[in-house]
Parts: structure tokens; C-alpha cells; sequence
């Protein structure tokens, strides 16, 4: 039997009458990986063809500034969707994944799913989980749990080299990845949605889905017509383009990386828009899944007590800086596009109140009618969404391994190495592409001091015990 005719069985078995009047809205969370911000053409991108996501931009609230904290782990994605699913800042959430205890968390009713099946939901998973809890248990009904990346092949890394044939094709199903299984795994995800969306149309209980992509992560793959879009001529090149980063081995992010191995050193623009036009196929792929989900939900005739969340796990550089993978603190790799759609949220608007993706969580335990629990950190965004005046945080933090720190706040971003004692200082309000480092001008030590003194008291916030006085004390 089929998991989605499982699915079908179980829903049947267990739905409330039909008379039962449902009081609670139902959430939709759609998570794509490694999606940076700028690539929604309604937010701006001029290549990239978004039609689906544009749609949520139009039909709700877009966070244009919100952040993922960083990582402990090569793997960002991990510690990503950890805070997510338990609601702890970066170093806490942490010590969960390192002592094995996350899963503890779950049976123990601290995730987020826990809370909305608490709450009365029924809750739905499919695609990638990369928690360590068991998503068969966390959500009622869990169907194509994806690994933490699709399987790669040797071809797909250190590409292409100038001059030689490129030895991997994004739509050659030979290369398996995304392709394992005969249909490519962004649209199962969409026929797994659809399975659910369909059968709980005519149940009355809320329901809670979590609906994680793992497009855009590589190998970026996708149906050749959709990589067809992004003829390399048409492909941009970042402005922030180098051949290679100055800092990337201090940085902990050099070339025995995984990420960026991906394309050769030093990097080319032919081979940085390469792996664009991939990304950017992918991307768009994606999105026309994204759109069957979202008519779907129209069809069922529960779109108007539905909330739709969507954002990425986190960003990607793929190309700029010189770097292409998602192990550093520039704008490119820790912002995320966020979009929240839903009854009562005002259409068309952005805000761009600093905020972090992981705040989604918060906000869904409200929609829920649940008070935030004592450990959740995070913060919810539905006062945002009614505009009110608040400021869930004055500065935004950012960590990655022992090797980077950085704080963003009015206006400026300090990112600190500190194996080497370096500071970078980026007026990001004038200088969005974070290229003009202002670091070595006399009139900035003043603002870096300040911006320091802001990082040490986000580090006890975060849980961060990386010992940074020496370096500070180095400034003064």
C-alpha cells in the first residue's frame, strides 16, 4: 500500500465528525534549503522567474531582513532546524544536538510539532527532516523523509574547468540525487502535500504541515526546459565577485570544504554562472511545485483559515565573496526570504524590522492559541503582522564554529575572525553587498567598539562561550 494511500486510511480512521466546527487556523510551513534572499523576483531579482513566491509576496507580509544565527556544524542546515523545531538560540539548541539529546526533547513534548498536536492539530511532515528526533513520531502522519542532501557524484564538484567538457549535466537522471526513485523529489513533495491537503478538506480539525524542500541544495537538479530559462549570457554575476576570499582558511570555510569544492579555484565567472543557472533552475522548479501546494489549498476551500509560512533554512553564497557554499556570515548565506499569508495579514507589505527565520515557530504557538513556553527564545511575529511598534531585537546575531562572529545592528555589520584577530565593518544601509570594508578607518573604531560591546552580551544570550575579551581588548 502506498504511503499516501496509508495516509488516506489514517485519515479516515481518526478525523473529527464533520460537524465539528474547527476554531483554530491552519498552518502551512514551506522550507526550502540554501534559498538565499535575493532570489524572488518580486523582491528584486531581475533573472530569476519566482511566479509562486512572488504570489505570497503579493498576498501577504514579506520579512525582507530576517537571519538564520549561524551553525556549530559544517552542516548549517542542521542547526538551523534544530532551533526551529525546539526554539533555542544557536549555542543552546547546540548543546541539545551535541549531548544527543533532541530527541529526548520531542518525547519530552519540547518541539514544535509536539506543541501543535497539544494544541489539537493534526500534524503532517514530508521531505527533509536533518533533526535528531524521529519525524516518524513527531508528526501524525510523515511520509518521504529526505536525508540531509541528495546523493552526489564525483562530477558534480570542482566544475566546470575551462577549456574541458563538463562531465555533469542538472538533468541527466544517470546522476541520481534528486532524480532516485524516477520522479524528481521536489515534485513528490508536491504530491505528498496534495494527498494531505485533499483528504483533510473535508475534516474540521486544524491541521499544522510541514513541507520541507530540499531544492535549492545541491546538486542543484532539475528538469532540462527549466534550465533552459537561464542561458549563461543571461546568467548575472555577483558584484561581489572574487576569485578568491582572503580570509576563507582563518574563516574555517577554504577548499577542503565540502561546499566548496563545488566549483574550481580560483574561482571564473563562467564557472560561478554556471552554478548559478543551476541554482537558479532549481529554484524555479521548486516553485512551480510551491504552486500546485498553494492550489491546492484554494481548491479545498480552506484557504481562508489557512496561514502560509515560507522561508529557507538559510542562504548560499554561490559566487560571492569568492565562496560558495553557506559556511560564512555575509548577508548572502544568513538572510532568507520570509513570507507569512493568511487571514487578516495585510497584502502586499514589507517590513523590514530585523527578525530570525526560527521566529516562525513562536508565531505559529500563538496562531494556536498556546503560550510561548519558557524555553522558547525565539519571538513571535504576529505583532509585526498586526503593525505594532515593537522591536523584537535591537541587534541580530551571527556564529559559525569557533571561527566567525559577527552582530548586525543600526546599519552596520562587524564580522569578526578571531583566529587572527580580524575585523571587517560593512555599512550595510549604503553598501548592501558587503564589498567596503570600513574597518581600517579611524572614525570607525568608535563604531566597532560599540558593535563589540553589543557581541559579548549576545553571546550570553546565545549560549556563545567563545572567549573574545583578548580580541576586544586588542581594540581599545
Amino acid at each position: 500500500m502506498s504511503p499516501a494511500t496509508l495516509l488516506s486510511c489514517a485519515l479516515l480512521l481518526s478525523a473529527a465528525p464533520p460537524d465539528q466546527p474547527a476554531e483554530k487556523p491552519n498552518i502551512v510551513f514551506i522550507y526550502s534549503d540554501d534559498q538565499c534572499f535575493e532570489t524572488v523576483r518580486a523582491l528584486g531579482h531581475p533573472v530569476v522567474e519566482t511566479p509562486n513566491l512572488d504570489r505570497l509576496v503579493r498576498e501577504g507580509i514579506t520579512f525582507t531582513h530576517a537571519y538564520n544565527q549561524g551553525s556549530w556544524t559544517g552542516a548549517v542546515c542542521i542547526a538551523s532546524r534544530t532551533m526551529l523545531n525546539t526554539g533555542r538560540f544557536l549555542w543552546k539548541a547546540a548543546r541539545l544536538d551535541q549531548q544527543k539529546t533532541v530527541e529526548q526533547e520531542r518525547r519530552a513534548g519540547r518541539f514544535w510539532s509536539e506543541y501543535m498536536r497539544l494544541a489539537g492539530y493534526t500534524t503532517y511532515m514530508t521531505g527533509k527532516w536533518h533533526v535528531k528526533a524521529d519525524a516518524r513520531k513527531a508528526f501524525d502522519f510523515q511520509v518521504h523523509e529526505r536525508p540531509g542532501m541528495p546523493k552526489d557524484t564525483p562530477e558534480g564538484y570542482d566544475r566546470p574547468l575551462e577549456g574541458q567538457p563538463d562531465p555533469w549535466s542538472p538533468s541527466d537522471p544517470r546522476f541520481g540525487g534528486y532524480w532516485e526513485g524516477g520522479k524528481h523529489w521536489s515534485e513528490v513533495l508536491a504530491d505528498d502535500a496534495l494527498a494531505f491537503v485533499k483528504r483533510a478538506a473535508g475534516r474540521s480539525e486544524p491541521f499544522f504541515m510541514y513541507l520541507a524542500f530540499n531544492a535549492p541544495h545541491d546538486p542543484r537538479q532539475s528538469p532540462k526546459r527549466f534550465v533552459d530559462k537561464y542561458p549563461l549570457n543571461k546568467v548575472d554575476l555577483p558584484a561581489s565577485f572574487l576569485p578568491e576570499y582572503p580570509y576563507k582558511d582563518a574563516m574555517k570555510a577554504g577548499p577542503s570544504l565540502r561546499d566548496e569544492k563545488l566549483a574550481p579555484y580560483p574561482r571564473t565567472p563562467s564557472a560561478v554562472k554556471t552554478n548559478r543557472q543551476e541554482y537558479y533552475a532549481i529554484i524555479t522548479h521548486m516553485d512551480s511545485q510551491i504552486g500546485r501546494i498553494l492550489d491546492a489549498i484554494e481548491s479545498s476551500g480552506k484557504a481562508a483559515s489557512t496561514y502560509i509560512f515560507f522561508t529557507a533554512d538559510q542562504g548560499l553564497a554561490v559566487g560571492h565573496h569568492g565562496l560558495m557554499g553557506k559556511q560564512n556570515l555575509y548577508d548572502h548565506s544568513v538572510r532568507v526570504p520570509l513570507m507569512v499569508a493568511g487571514p487578516g495579514v495585510p497584502k502586499g507589505q514589507k517590513i523590514d524590522t530585523p527578525v530570525y527565520l526560527q521566529d516562525i515557530m513562536a508565531t505559529a504557538l500563538e496562531l494556536a492559541g498556546l503560550e510561548k513556553p519558557d524555553h522558547v527564545e525565539f519571538h513571535s511575529l504576529m505583532p509585526l503582522v498586526r503593525g505594532e511598534n515593537v522591536r523584537p531585537y535591537d541587534a541580530i546575531y551571527g556564529g559559525y564554529l569557533d571561527a566567525q562572529r559577527s552582530v548586525t545592528m543600526d546599519g552596520y555589520k562587524l564580522i569578526l575572525y578571531p583566529s587572527i584577530a580580524k575585523v571587517l565593518l560593512y555599512r550595510l544601509t549604503d553598501d548592501p553587498e558587503e564589498m567596503t570594508d570600513l574597518a581600517g578607518k579611524a572614525e570607525s573604531l568608535p563604531i566597532i567598539k560599540r558593535l563589540f560591546a553589543r557581541l559579548l552580551k549576545l553571546q550570553v544570550e546565545t549560549g556563545d562561550e567563545l572567549d573574545l575579551k583578548s580580541v576586544y581588548a586588542s581594540l581599545l
